[in-house]
């Protein structure tokens, strides 16, 4: 009980009491409601068909607008699944059992405007893993079927597909399941390993007991989730991952076999095609992390499939130190150089992996080029965490390193040429201050088709866009930086009523850019800009999907919580709204909470007020067509300066930023503060349930799929990097199923039953539920069948916008009227 030291009696009885009653307890009352649907305004809404993506050619002469599906089905959604060391997989496909497909291919081309759609899919199609070559000249992807994943192609000038293989394409793991070479004619796939032999069964009569053991070593841990449980699930996760990589020569003949078979973690082409790299994972598999941390091989192929050397062996890495900025020891982040034939890179700890550890030097990259068989040469170090590596058109390197303690980022500029000479600072800033954020580097395709920054003037110049944070919203720009003076020119900056965001840069000496630009009410198209002449031609004529919200009437509100903190949230009112007329209104608060360690970036302004109004399942604008005013993602910020941690004060800075929100919407005459309501998905949930717990500002409060009890995440959660042990009141304070007996509002929990996000296990809402019946609280759990931590199905999106509107009408905006029967 030493633990709990710092717990008075009567809190160290109340802790007692519950997990002793919610590990008793069963959930009872249960509701046997089938699907139910939302009101006309949201199921349309929801049912709108969305806004097609778009993929530019690596030549920028074409577009790819690719058709996005409905909703699936909850018939599509409960297909069998397997959840295997992370990965949730079908096993009648070998490919992901939750994937985000498409379903209609279009070419556009930017210079004549003419459009050519792509016939002779299969009916309803899956696509999936969409990839130009690097010409530009063709584009890959594949489609599932019903009996597993196959391999397609479409010629961009003729818009003709053809299926380059049968469904035997594995895609189990994360990441392309193909790569294409340099030449655009062969492309190297991972196949399921043919013959497989049946699937492994389960003996149910045990053969002895489960047994996990450590020897004395630290392995702190998160709560991962669908992690091997048996023998058993590593037979499976053996048999679904093998994979044989094969390579095609597109349109000629048999794919032939390449290299060995193995659980193959991912696989990459060197820019010339001469050599290909490829991770395997190695056995022991592990019953506490997921695959990404077992061990694996990394060995080099040349392009017939022959080994040509054995680059590395990483052990399995259950003992990763604690703490944001811990890493494996040995070496990681294999990648090719893109501006050379085949040189490989890499970058190694030189602190243990360890963040706490005291050192100058945190990691070292390291270099070979082909054969491979030469002793590695020393890169650039970095005294901070290593953050990646973009290489120029001429060969110079910019380099990324970060530091989780302070925020910090740094950006430099290293020359291969003179490596003694060390690293040139070009950025160093705090990453949380997005006024001073100076955007990213654009890049473009070499001639082996891989990601260059754009480089001018010799070298000297590159081109920076980014988002453009200020006080008046976000204004996107592009800029041009001199590498050797560090100065910055801008070239163009985004316009009040619009935002228009540079999506790449298609030619430099041009000054020809594309954009996305979009408005309150008009939907994001692209745009081609001339950033010399001001001349903008339309690309695309996307149509507005939400005809329903047309005339919501939406501002950006600045307001200051008590500590002198400046907030903002988005105000959304209903169309027509007019506040002397109609009077004050119900209002539905959405937020997430955010950590910050100054209080300056803290305030500063985060989104735009001319960006199109958007919605999609997690959205609280739904109810803006139902009569209620809707304030979302109102600052939340929880702020520890310097050696303070920031949830220290949680819960008093979540009151006090809740507080000085309703206040304003008080002020302003647009908000009745007997009926407010307050909700969040996943953190903003556990906000939620604290503020709840802790004031009496709200009316009533909507969770979804939140963590209330901060004692099963006990190594750490959100951006918390202290454990349990080190900080249990920190803990305890924060967990709103420690204080269930103080929530006397209504609150209604919904989560999915199959959420495979760390530390919102389902449980947390079930035994957060028991607590609160316990106590005698007003609460609804609403269990989503075969639901993750996002919903998918149409039948359970509908079912819980029914249900939220339900709510709101009962407990907020017909608070106090004799309450009418529900199902």
């Amino acid at each position: 009980m030493q633990t709990f030291a710092w717990l008075s009696r009567k809190h160290l009885r109340v802790l007692i009491t519950l997990l002793l009653f919610t590990t008793l307890t069963t959930l009872y009352g249960q509701d046997n409601l089938p699907y139910q649907m939302p009101p006309t305004d949201i199921a349309n809404l929801m049912d709108a068909p969305p806004t097609p993506s778009a993929s530019l050619s690596p030549s920028g002469e074409t577009m790819l607008m690719l058709s996005i599906p409905s909703l699936p089905s909850v018939e599509e959604v409960a297909q069998e699944e397997l959840r295997l060391a992370g990965l949730r997989l079908n096993p009648k496909t070998t490919g992901s059992s939750r994937s985000f497909y498409y379903n209609g291919l279009k070419f556009k081309s930017l210079k004549d405007d003419t459009v050519m759609e792509v016939k002779g899919l299969p009916d309803n199609p899956k696509i999936e893993n969409v990839s130009w070559s690097p010409d530009g000249s063709k584009v890959a992807f594949t489609i599932t079927q019903s009996s597993g994943l196959e391999l397609w192609m479409v010629d961009a000038n003729t818009a003709k597909p053809m299926r380059l293989t049968n469904p035997t394409v594995n895609d189990a793991m994360s990441g392309l399941p193909y790569r294409w070479f340099p030449d655009g004619r062969h492309i190297l796939y991972k196949s399921v390993a043919l013959p497989r032999g049946p699937i492994p069964s389960e003996n149910n009569i045990p053969s002895g007991p489960i047994i996990q053991e450590n020897k004395g070593k630290s392995a702190p841990v998160r709560t991962y989730q669908d992690l091997l449980k048996n023998a058993h699930d590593e037979a499976l996760f053996e048999y679904y991952t093998l994979s044989q990589m094969r390579i095609l020569t597109i349109g000629q003949g048999e794919p032939r076999s390449f290299g060995k078979k193995g659980i193959i973690k991912s696989f990459s082409i060197s820019p010339d095609g001469k050599y290909v790299m490829v991770a395997t994972i190695q056995k022991p598999f592990s019953y506490i992390v997921p695959y990404s941390r077992f061990p694996y091989s990394v060995e080099i192929y040349d392009d017939q499939g022959m080994k040509v050397n054995d680059l590395a062996q990483i052990p399995l890495a259950e003992n990763i130190p604690k703490g944001f900025g811990a890493v494996r020891e040995g070496p990681r982040s294999f990648a090719w150089r893109p501006d050379q034939p085949a040189t490989l890179y890499w970058t190694e700890a030189q602190d243990g992996g360890d963040p706490k550890k005291e050192s100058n030097l945190r990691d070292q990259m390291y270099y070979v080029e082909a054969p491979f068989s030469a002793t590695p040469k020393k890169g650039p170090k970095f005294s901070l965490r290593y953050g990646g590596i973009d290489w120029t058109e001429t060969g110079t390197a910019i380099t990324y390193e970060w530091w989780w303690q302070d925020r910090r980022a740094v950006t430099s500029m290293w020359d291969p040429e003179k490596p003694n000479q060390g690293k040139t600072t070009l950025f160093d800033y705090s990453w949380e201050d997005r006024y001073n954020d100076p955007g990213d580097f654009e890049s473009k395709r070499n001639q082996y088709g891989r990601s260059v920054l754009i480089a001018a003037d010799n070298g000297k110049t590159l081109f920076l866009t980014g988002r453009g944070a200020s006080p008046e919203g976000n204004r996107p720009f592009v800029d041009k930086f001199n590498l050797i003076t560090k100065s910055t020119e801008r070239l163009w900056r985004s316009e009040a009523p619009y935002f228009e965001n540079p999506i790449t840069i298609i030619d430099e000496k041009e000054g020809l850019v594309l954009t996305r630009r979009e408005g309150r009410e008009e939907v994001p198209n692209y745009f081609l800009r001339n950033l010399k002449t001001g001349e903008l031609k339309q690309i695309t004529s996307f149509e507005n999907p939400y005809q329903a919200l047309m005339g919501v009437k939406k501002e950006l509100v600045k307001y200051k919580r008590k500590d002198g903190v400046e907030l903002t949230g988005t105000l959304y009112l209903p169309a027509g709204y007019d506040k002397d007329k109609d009077g004050r209104l119900p209002v539905l608060m959405w937020a997430y909470p955010r950590e910050f360690k100054s209080a300056d970036a803290a305030s500063q302004v985060k989104n735009s007020p001319y960006e199109f109004i958007r919605i999609g399942w997690w959205s609280p604008l739904f109810w803006a067509t139902q009569g209620y005013a809707v304030f979302d993602d109102f600052g939340m910020p929880i702020i520890g300066e310097g050696d303070e941690e920031p949830n220290e004060t949680f819960v008093d800075q979540l009151v006090s930023g809740a507080q000085a929100a309703a206040d304003k919407l008080v002020e302003m005459g647009v908000a009745d503060r007997e009926r407010l309501a307050v909700g969040g998905h996943s953190y903003g949930a556990f906000m939620t349930a604290n503020l709840l717990a802790h004031s009496d500002i709200f009316t009533a409060g909507i969770a979804r799929s939140g963590a209330y009890n901060r004692t099963l995440t006990p190594f750490g959660f959100q951006s918390e990097e202290r454990t349990f042990w080190e900080t249990p009141e920190t803990y305890f304070k924060m967990s709103p199923f420690m204080h269930a007996d103080k929530i006397k509002e209504p609150l209604l929990l919904i989560h999915g039953e199959a959420d495979n996000n760390s530390g919102t296990f389902p449980m947390q809402s079930e035994r957060f539920y028991g607590a609160l019946k316990g106590h005698g609280a007003m609460v609804r759990l609403v269990m989503l069948p075969h639901e993750s931590h996002g919903y998918r199905a149409r039948e359970s999106v509908m079912h819980m916008l029914w249900e939220m509107t339900e709510w709101l009408d009962t407990h907020v905006k017909n608070k106090g009227e004799e309450p009418v029967e529900k199902p």
